[in-house]
């Protein structure tokens, strides 16, 4: 949940893996599973989107850190079956298997608590304790951890800061390119021409069409992680930081990152020209974060109405 902050370490890994990357200028499978999870993008903590949800006057700027962190484990664990299938990685192994059905069973055990015990006002305070105590101990995990290994952080943090330096200046060009496309797709109308058609096929289905109004920023997250931080807060001015829109707005942002960025900007900083299927599993990894952060979303804002 470090937003932008976090290219530095993207751009990094992403050089040491070229180093051992036996085709140069082609992704190897190891950047592939990387950049997929990066578009998933996992949120541990979503910082910036509380302090937005803090700005616009929510009343409990911390109950969309549940939500996101199912979304965006979603996502991830759709990423690592994705690019496994693509690879032929056998996931048929005890390490991985357990861990996919403790998160599920953890996280259904969370949902059905909210859904069957807990009450309007109950399911915002077990909301905002639960994840205010999950964001302290991830916290002072980092701290133990910085302590165990004997990292100097003040030092660490002058030493990556000497470095952003070169890459910011690696990374322009690419950065160029990316903006003036986003621009012509914004001013162009298409993202409300897909929303309203979207909605319309919902509709036209019989099914609920309150997501609607959220779609924008989802649609817009792949593409571009401002313009949807835009949306997002646009959302909030405009239906309120506590509507069921708002809401989704905040988890949506949360629950993707910036795939076109993220392969034009990684794969471009170390001339990588064939990115293979990295695009189509990122895509479809961010699809499963998108649906399940509108079913999560639907099933704790109602509870805790």
């Amino acid at each position: 949940g470090l937003d932008n902050a976090a290219t530095p370490f993207g751009l990094k890994a992403m050089e040491e893996l070229e180093e051992i990357n036996p085709n140069k200028g082609t992704a190897s499978n190891p950047q592939i599973m990387f950049t997929v999870l990066h578009a998933a993008g996992l949120t541990l903590i979503p910082v910036s989107i509380i302090g937005y949800r803090l700005e616009a006057g929510a009343k409990n700027p911390t109950d969309i850190f549940i939500p996101i962190l199912i979304a965006t484990t979603a996502a991830a664990f759709a990423g690592i079956i994705i690019v496994s299938i693509y690879q032929k990685i056998n996931l048929f192994k005890s390490a991985f298997i357990f861990t996919l059905l403790g998160l599920i069973l953890f996280f259904s055990g969370i949902i059905w608590l909210i859904t069957f015990y807990l009450n309007g006002p109950e399911v915002k305070s077990f909301t905002s304790l639960f994840s205010n105590g999950i964001i302290f101990f991830i916290f002072l995990s980092f701290i133990l951890g910085g302590l165990i290994k004997r990292i100097n952080i003040f030092d660490s943090f002058i030493q990556g800061a000497k470095e952003s330096f070169t890459i910011s200046i690696k990374i322009i060009p690419y950065l160029v390119g990316m903006l003036a496309a986003i621009s012509i797709l914004r001013s162009s109308g298409t993202l409300d021409f897909i929303t309203h058609g979207i909605g319309s096929v919902i509709a036209f289905l019989g099914f609920d069409t309150s997501f609607v109004d959220a779609l924008p920023t989802a649609l817009m997250k792949p593409i571009s992680g401002s313009g949807a931080r835009g949306l997002m807060i646009d959302s909030m001015k405009t239906y309120g930081a506590d509507s069921f829109t708002g809401y989704l707005s905040c988890v949506f942002q949360g629950s993707s990152d910036t795939t076109f960025y993220i392969l034009a900007l990684y794969y471009g900083a170390i001339n990588v020209s064939k990115t293979r299927y990295s695009l189509q599993a990122s895509l479809l990894a961010e699809l499963v974060g998108v649906i399940t952060a509108i079913i999560i979303s639907y099933a704790f804002y109602q509870a805790s109405i």
